[in-house]
């Protein structure tokens, strides 16, 4: 049943070919940059949040378990709650100052705080 998923083939011209076997190109992660080279945005954002206020790190270049692995690193340190995912980790209650000093300690050189 999975080898044959017509979503993944939406705008694939039909074959006669009783011998046909659709394959899929594999999406290529992006490699983690290294610490040094990764340019992160410290912001706070508001909006759709229901009035709440939380810290938004965008910026990150790299594959979904390390910035996972980030955004899970930071939560723990400041002891709150958040989540990661495409590409920008949030963590609940405005701790600009703290997270960027914590990037920055950790060798993330290029992390700056924005609005």
């Amino acid at each position: 049943m999975k080898e044959n998923d017509w979503k993944k083939r939406l705008g694939v011209v039909f074959s006669t070919d009783p011998d046909f076997v659709y394959t899929e190109e594999a999406s290529a992660e992006a490699e983690t940059l290294p610490k040094d080279r990764q340019r992160l945005i410290v912001g706070i954002d508001r909006r759709n949040r229901g009035g709440k206020t939380v810290t938004l790190v965008s910026g990150f270049v790299g594959s979904e378990e390390d910035l996972k692995a980030l955004g899970k690193e930071l939560k723990v340190r400041l002891g709150v709650g958040g989540s990661a995912k495409d590409g920008e980790i949030t963590v609940q209650g405005d701790f600009r100052d703290k997270v960027t000093a914590l990037l920055q300690e950790w060798g993330y050189t290029r992390a700056k705080r924005g609005n």
